[in-house]
């Protein structure tokens, strides 16, 4: 598939979506295409007000957390934390959302549940300043430092093109479940940040990935091990300035929450909320499909879109 073809078939997703400039996912009815065992959606978007509550919805509409985690299975949570900003500013992931997952998980009988992120600023002023340190500690999540290399063991990446090996953390590796919960935003370097690109904090060394291009390497971070769910904060969309923000920046308030299984087709849902609001859609996309990593026609896939 070329760049135009998936630039149009990508448009054509939107509009299963219900996506038009400036309004986010629409609610009207749509057939879905049952494409998996279970008889699920593929991608659930649900619009509302309280991240809590459409995360409720969304993952009932997915057979219920349950699905993912199993007792006595240690859990992953990695939310976006890389920055000393607080709530308001939209550059991390909402701390209210990240406890409510937690807690599920726990209530499920999750052994141990960890949250970690490799951050840019000053990780405990990151961890601080996020709020989701607090969120997480007090939901009852270990919380755990990324800023040096001895918590990261060196991976190759099967099949990999470009990026052959990198450090993941070493929690990273041996979670039984990983619930990847980045926030969506802009990004100045690869355009979006959502379920691929927050796999960045992840890994020790980020340098590789802007050298060899981040459209080629962000894909390649999911040949190792994928994370099970995704879970995008798409409440407040920071729209310019990213992934800091700046005093500038535009947002959007979206007041959704995307989640699906399938990374490929969680970022060109995400994709379309920003592209509807001028941001181009990220080429990664289309290479992790191509890859085989996720679909991204959301055409061929069971899309549930809800209210909360």
């Amino acid at each position: 598939m070329n760049r135009r073809t998936f630039l149009k078939t990508l448009a054509g997703s939107a509009l299963a979506l219900g996506l038009d400039l400036g309004s986010g996912l629409g609610l009207s009815p749509l057939a879905p295409r049952r494409l998996n065992a279970q008889n699920f959606p593929d991608l659930v978007a649900v619009k509302g007000s309280d991240l809590t509550v459409m995360f409720d919805r969304g993952l009932e509409a997915l057979g219920g957390l349950g699905q993912f985690i199993k007792k006595g299975q240690t859990v992953l949570v990695k939310p976006n934390m890389g920055w000393a900003v607080t709530p308001e500013g939209a550059a991390n992931t909402n701390p209210a959302l990240l406890a409510h997952i937690i807690k599920n998980a726990l209530n499920l009988g999750a052994k141990k549940v960890y949250v970690f992120d490799n951050t840019c600023d000053n990780w405990k002023d990151a961890y601080r300043v996020s709020g989701l340190e607090k969120a997480a500690t007090e939901a009852g999540a270990t919380v755990a430092p990324a800023n040096s290399d001895g918590y990261f063991q060196k991976i190759d990446l099967p099949g990999a093109k470009t990026l052959k090996s990198t450090q993941f953390h070493e929690l990273f590796l041996e979670a039984d479940v990983i619930l990847n919960v980045p926030v969506l935003k802009h990004h100045g370097g690869a355009k979006m940040t959502a379920a691929m690109k927050n796999l960045m904090g992840a890994i020790y060394d980020r340098h590789p990935l802007h050298r060899l291009g981040l459209d080629e390497t962000i894909p390649e971070l999911t040949l190792h091990k994928k994370p099970n769910l995704h879970i995008v904060d798409a409440a407040r969309v920071m729209l310019s300035g990213g992934p800091r923000g700046r005093g500038d920046s535009r947002y959007l308030a979206s007041q959704m929450l995307i989640v699906s299984p399938d990374p490929v087709a969680t970022d060109a849902a995400c994709a379309k909320i920003l592209e509807a609001n001028g941001i181009i859609v990220p080429r990664y996309i289309e290479l992790a499909a191509q890859m085989g990593i996720g679909v991204a026609d959301l055409n061929q896939l069971s899309v549930q879109r809800l209210s909360a």
